[in-house]
């Protein structure tokens, strides 16, 4: 039987080997992760993240031929290919701070595989990397071998949030780049057969390793760009009472251009864009009254570090805002987390965040959307669940204080039905309410 180790249980790891014990049940795959809350976690009825359809997906692999376990190096001592997923987040400190990806936890597990491993491996990049990140793991690999060979492949992930598990069903491509020899063209047709399992053979695209990093950089970066030019044409939008989703609409009819990834929303987050495109596109031209003013979201679960929410939330608290927070899926001590820690501490792995995040006092978790509301002067919607599409607005409404606002910032509601009840809506590209009109913007 083939065995697959996964170095990191998180959210790319986790659903990832998920659907390879699914669709390949003679392959042993084992999930490893020094963290143990969530090993415990990924053992549980409670997952860690949330992504729709990867309970059901576990609950019928787990413990057949799929495995959790923090036992770190005997996993990867077993296995015949090892997957690495660890964190890449941006350096804070040094040459290229601000930057450059942090390649340390890399370089740890690299050098861990090479101290533990007793038979030749294919060791996988799963990871988000910069371009010949390869070359430097190779070096690491090849001189701490003590004889045993390995294999690099480049396997990049292309995940999008909320639709994870269908993206490993259904895949627009699979990426794999390895070396240009007989042992590395060897090594791509080892982890090629693993994916034909359930795709396609012309959809499984095999290249040389910088291209398969590149191109997911590439990816990374056309997608960015899409997202920030149609936020952008949003505040264009509302300058001239255009409606940021026909006009999407009508570019997106042009095949040039395509009808995909030109939704108008609250900034965006994949968590492997480039820290320089982070941050774009957000745009708050409502001066909330300084108390009370009220939300009902955070983020994704499990994997909330560059949920626009945040900045959103902290941008209130700076503002001196009461923040009443409601969201289905992420839980109160995740949200206080977030809130009160440094970009740099959300970027480390979960055992080396500080041991305990100070509460703030300014925020509240509640348990639905209606009390999140009660007596709020405004709200935001910064997701799209599907239960705030559905929610009494009018209840809402007769619980808020007056004037009563509403920021939708993934425009999910109906903004003239929500005015009709008496809201001030500002949602984020269409035209601007009357009673917005005449207020000054907000920086």
């Amino acid at each position: 039987m083939v065995k697959i180790c996964c170095i990191g249980a998180g959210y790319v790891g986790g659903p990832t080997m998920a659907v390879i014990a699914l669709k390949c049940p003679k392959i042993e795959v084992v999930v490893v992760d020094i963290f143990e809350p969530r090993i415990i976690a990924w053992n549980s009825d409670q997952l860690p993240i949330y992504e729709p359809g990867l309970d059901d997906v576990v609950k019928q692999c787990r413990g057949k031929n799929l495995f959790f376990s923090k036992d770190v190096e005997k996993h990867v001592a077993e296995a015949d290919i090892v997957f690495v997923s660890v964190n890449t987040p941006t350096k804070t400190q040094g040459l290229g701070a601000g930057k450059a990806a942090d390649l340390t936890y890399w370089e740890s597990a690299a050098r861990m595989i090479a101290d533990v491993s007793k038979s030749d491996k294919i060791v996988v990049e799963k990871s988000t990397v910069p371009v010949k990140t390869a070359e430097a793991i190779e070096k690491i690999l090849t001189h701490n071998s003590k004889g045993i060979n390995f294999q690099i492949l480049s396997n990049p992930e292309f995940l999008a949030e909320g639709t994870a598990i269908q993206d490993l069903f259904n895949p627009d491509r699979v990426l794999i780049g390895g070396r240009e020899t007989p042992e590395g063209q060897k090594a791509i047709q080892a982890l090629k057969d693993v994916y034909a399992h359930w795709v396609p053979a012309e959809r499984i695209i095999c290249t040389n390793l910088w291209s398969a990093e590149l191109s997911k950089l590439a990816a990374n970066a056309f997608l960015a760009q899409r997202i920030s030019s149609v936020n952008a044409m949003s505040a264009l939008c509302e300058a001239t009472g255009a409606d940021v989703s026909e006009v999407s609409h009508a570019i997106g009819k042009d095949t040039r251009i395509g009808p995909k990834v030109l939704e108008c929303k609250c900034g965006f987050w994949w968590i492997v864009f480039p820290e320089g495109y982070l941050e774009l596109g957000l745009y708050l031209r409502v001066q909330w009254p300084q108390r009370g003013c009220k939300l009902l979201e955070t983020g994704r679960a499990g994997d909330t570090r560059e949920t626009p929410a945040i900045g959103v939330c902290q941008g209130l608290l700076g503002d001196k805002a009461i923040l009443s927070i409601y969201d289905p899926q992420v839980p109160q001590e995740l949200i206080q987390r977030d809130l009160s820690m440094h970009k740099s501490e959300l970027d480390k792995p979960p055992h080396l965040r500080p041991v305990n995040s100070v509460a703030i006092e300014q925020v509240t978790c509640v348990g639905d959307a209606y009390e999140a509301a009660k007596g709020a002067h405004g709200i935001c919607i910064l997701t799209e669940w599907d239960e705030f599409k559905t929610l009494d607005y009018k209840k809402i409404y007769n619980n808020m204080n007056k004037p009563a606002f509403v920021f939708d910032g993934r425009n999910v509601v109906d903004i003239e039905k929500l005015r009709q009840i008496g809201f001030i809506v500002y949602s984020i590209g269409k035209p601007l309410d009357a009673w917005l009109k005449d207020m000054p913007a907000v920086a």
